[in-house]
């Protein structure tokens, strides 16, 4: 008789070597990540670690963090609208609280589950995984006196093979919701040099570019070094900070010693670039290396200076020439500024999650309803920038 069982864990380094012996694809589900992840996590987002075991060998893994959500962290923009105030605090009491989220809720993408299929059908991991779910929010509610009151499954795209669990999210009472798409840039086998980018552009883009790089000029961009993130770690938490606080909806607030710890853990394969003007730190974009997908990160800049310089369009350039020069096959841009990411080349990929209420008196189509308007599929037009 087949023995499946899971185990959960409150440290990276609690994890068992055969963790990161999976042959895993994502360097989100790797300890460095997770280890750095740990060590400047947003205050209120906590991560476990479940482990999936059939017959005692490893078989799967999940990443499942504890979200505590309040209106302060995801209502960043004030209004005077009275309609607006009274809709934030309506959503406030429905979703305030603590989320249970399997992912990574600061990244756009599917990073929180693995199993090996060869060990173990999807099925299978699955429920285990949601037992997990059970006896975690049984832990939370005993250690912090604190009830789970939404579940969610983050970020699957349409050809993900979860969607085929009908029964399991049936059972579960998870509910599937399309969410905003996530902006990806493949590239084209024969590209190799950024030129090649810059040749393949319509003759309104070509100059679009030009009139950009001509505008960013007096900007000088450097890469960072560990000494050099942590020499500049407030300005650059109050660059990010600038751009995050404009968003109409957060869920979270960057510790501000991440970045440093990121490139302590990833190394090479976490990058930060800075933009300088006068010698003064004005912006910064980072990259994260997860073998053939570049995945951009978060960025800053100077608001007052961003339109001047055509910050924002020229790191979005810089990060399409730094995956074409160093033979990335897809370049990850995520959700947000979907017209202009699209405009250099990104094309939106439908994605969903699945989630519930646990409040039974709550109607899930009311859920699927704070969903959408926290994070709306907005109207917009798709650039069509090559030849």
């Amino acid at each position: 008789m087949e023995l499946i069982q899971f185990k959960i864990y409150n440290t990276v380094n609690e994890l068992p070597d055969s963790w990161d012996a999976l042959p895993i694809l994502d360097v989100f589900l790797k300890t460095p990540f997770l280890k750095a992840l740990e060590a400047s996590c947003p205050s209120n987002i906590s991560s476990y670690y479940l482990a999936v075991f059939k017959n005692e060998k490893l078989a799967g893994i999940a990443i499942i963090q504890r979200v505590e959500m309040y209106l302060d962290d995801m209502f960043r923009r004030t209004s005077n609208n009275k309609l607006k105030q009274i809709a934030k605090q309506i959503i406030s009491r429905i979703v305030r609280g603590n989320a249970l989220v399997v992912g990574n809720l600061m990244h756009t993408g599917q990073h929180g589950l693995f199993y090996d299929y060869k060990l173990i059908n999807q099925d299978e991991f699955l429920d285990k995984i949601f037992e997990g779910i059970k006896e975690l929010s049984e832990t939370i509610k005993q250690k912090f006196n604190k009830k789970i009151r939404i579940i969610a499954f983050k970020d699957y795209f349409e050809n993900d093979t979860i969607h085929k669990s009908i029964d399991f999210f049936k059972k579960n009472k998870l509910y599937k919701v399309q969410v905003q798409p996530n902006m990806m840039f493949s590239v084209p086998e024969d590209w190799k040099t950024p030129q090649d980018y810059i040749s393949a552009f319509n003759k309104k883009y070509r100059r679009r570019y030009k009139a950009a790089r001509k505008k960013g000029l007096d900007i000088a961009c450097k890469e960072l070094t560990l000494d050099d993130i942590k020499d500049n770690q407030d300005k650059l938490f109050q660059l990010y900070q600038n751009v995050s606080d404009n968003a109409r909806v957060n869920s979270f607030k960057l510790h501000k010693n991440h970045f440093f710890n990121l490139k302590r853990n990833l190394k090479e394969d976490f990058k930060v670039f800075g933009y300088f003007l006068d010698d003064e730190l004005v912006g910064f974009y980072t990259l994260i290396l997860n073998n053939e997908a570049l995945e951009t990160y978060f960025l800053g800049y100077s608001q007052s200076l961003q339109h001047k310089y055509q910050m924002y369009l020229n790191m979005l350039f810089n990060m399409a020439c730094f995956g074409i020069e160093n033979g990335f096959k897809t370049i990850v841009y995520a959700r947000t500024a979907m017209e202009i990411k699209s405009s250099i080349g990104a094309k939106p990929n439908t994605m969903h999650i699945y989630l519930k209420h646990t409040n039974h008196f709550i109607a899930n189509t009311l859920l699927k309803l704070i969903v959408k308007y926290m994070n709306p599929i907005r109207q917009w037009e798709e650039r069509h920038p090559f030849k």
